[in-house]
């Protein structure tokens, strides 16, 4: 994409891939290196963020978050996975092979939801970051009783659990 913007206002942001949270200033300058899912990955000072969608009007770009009016139900939960990204990474976590297994328990006050995922390395610091987007965006589900996204990394990931079209995507076929 690669986009400049000055930002208009002061916004916390998480720096990648090491997950801090990190206040940029009004009047800094960057570049947008990746618009995907309802967030964006910007480039300041030579330093990669990940900008919460709802915040992109600090970086001159729209307010933006996707909200599902639909029923927390396996078909919906799944929509709802492929809008998150690694924002190091042009692919959803669904393609990239990072979600393990979905639990869906019904009961009669709502939808108990358990996902287990992992992610491109252990050491990863975007981890909680991601957890925490996917467990939003599902618990913003209408009927979502209770969200638990668990890190896991066993099996250990690695490139073939990549959907064909993430592999075509990267470049790797």
């Amino acid at each position: 994409m690669n986009k400049e913007f000055i930002i208009q206002t002061d916004v916390y942001v998480f720096s990648v891939p090491d997950g801090q949270k990190t206040l940029l200033t009004k009047g800094m300058s960057g570049i947008i290196s990746q618009s995907l899912g309802d967030n964006y990955t910007i480039i300041v000072e030579g330093n990669m963020y990940q900008v919460k969608g709802i915040d992109g009007e600090a970086i001159g770009e729209e307010k933006r978050s996707i909200n599902s009016n639909n029923f927390a139900n396996e078909e919906e939960i799944w929509n709802v996975l492929h809008t998150c990204y690694d924002p190091e990474i042009p692919v959803n976590i669904v393609d990239l092979g990072l979600v393990y297994n979905t639990d869906i328990q019904q009961e009669e006050d709502g939808v108990n939801i358990t996902i287990q995922m992992t992610l491109t390395a252990p050491g990863c610091g975007m981890g909680p970051v991601i957890a925490d987007e996917v467990k939003q965006k599902l618990s913003s589900l209408s009927g979502a009783k209770s969200v638990d996204v668990e890190l896991v990394w066993e099996p250990q990931w690695n490139q073939d659990m990549m959907s064909d079209a993430a592999k075509l995507q990267l470049g790797l076929y």
